[in-house]
């Protein structure tokens, strides 16, 4: 017979009367089915950034927590619930947590920077820094912030800090930043509902101030790569926490994260995060984080093995 003519499950079947077409079929949309799979794996196993096993790992992050600062009227309630959550979530995605608490805008730069020098960041695979603190648009405040004294630190220069040219011990590896801290003033900034658990206040300053200038990329290198910012609220808003239990911001990223982060790549997680804002707990207010500045070229998964 001219095989060529024929459907190739005629020439099976004719020559094996035995075997059922239809598991024929089955099997080789099975194969087929497995076979898009197995390419996909492959392909997805060039777009992920590699990453230590849990027995070689020395990962490093950075935690700055600013809660008492020189006016009593702007300390932070709630911030030791946060800076307790989130060290524990770093510690047990292997991330050995630099930490620092109460700093000047001076201070944090320092420490960012030191942070950058460390020796241990050529046998890290990634590098988490989360600042916790008040804030305005493109500025954190540090703790000796008052009206008249602009005390703060210019979130661009963790960006400054970690890039390719300043810290080249980092480059194609992910650097993840989280800031808790309001991003301007619009809403009131403390508002009480039903019950003592429900005690809320914003991460803002009593007044406003400006946010230093963004350098500009002069290089046609990539000066700036693999980075990506999760920061608690969008530009001009406030970001709120409860008195008792801390920052929405942080008591969602520790909840997401233990639930996902062994399937999930940081994107995803934060994409989780952010959509648990849909439903805020007060009425009355609004906060969506926002990921910003982010510059990954691959998928970063934690891979908290065991």
């Amino acid at each position: 017979p001219r095989t060529s003519s024929h459907n190739v499950f005629s020439v099976i079947t004719n020559r094996h009367s035995k075997i059922d077409p239809f598991k024929m079929l089955f099997f080789t949309v099975s194969f087929s089915s497995a076979l898009q799979h197995c390419c996909l794996l492959n392909n997805l196993f060039w777009q992920v950034y590699p990453v230590d096993k849990k027995s070689f790992r020395s990962r490093l992050a950075l935690l700055i927590v600013n809660r008492d600062f020189d006016d009593p009227d702007m300390t932070r309630y709630g911030a030791e619930k946060d800076e307790q959550n989130m060290e524990h979530l770093l510690k047990e995605l292997g991330y050995k947590v630099f930490k620092y608490t109460n700093l000047s805008g001076q201070q944090i730069d320092e420490a960012v920077k030191e942070f950058s020098q460390l020796q241990g960041l050529s046998q890290t695979d990634s590098v988490f820094v989360v600042i916790m603190s008040h804030g305005n648009f493109g500025v954190i405040h540090g703790v000796h912030w008052w009206k008249n004294n602009p005390d703060e630190f210019c979130i661009e220069n963790i960006y400054k800090h970690l890039n390719s040219e300043n810290c080249p011990a980092l480059v194609n590896k992910p650097k993840v930043v989280i800031i808790q801290a309001c991003r301007g003033k619009k809403d009131g900034s403390v508002f009480i509902s039903d019950g003592d658990s429900a005690i809320m206040a914003s991460d803002c300053e009593p007044q406003p101030s400006q946010a230093d200038d963004m350098v500009e990329d002069g290089f046609r290198t990539h000066k700036e790569k693999d980075f990506i910012s999760l920061l608690s609220c969008t530009p001009d808003t406030l970001s709120y926490r409860q008195k008792e239990s801390g920052s929405f911001l942080i008591q969602y990223i520790a909840e997401e994260f233990n639930k996902f982060c062994h399937e999930d790549h940081i994107e995803e997680l934060f994409r989780k995060v952010m959509k648990r804002f849909e439903k805020f707990p007060c009425v009355n207010k609004r906060q969506m984080p926002t990921k910003d500045r982010c510059t990954l070229t691959n998928r970063f998964y934690l891979f908290p093995r065991p």
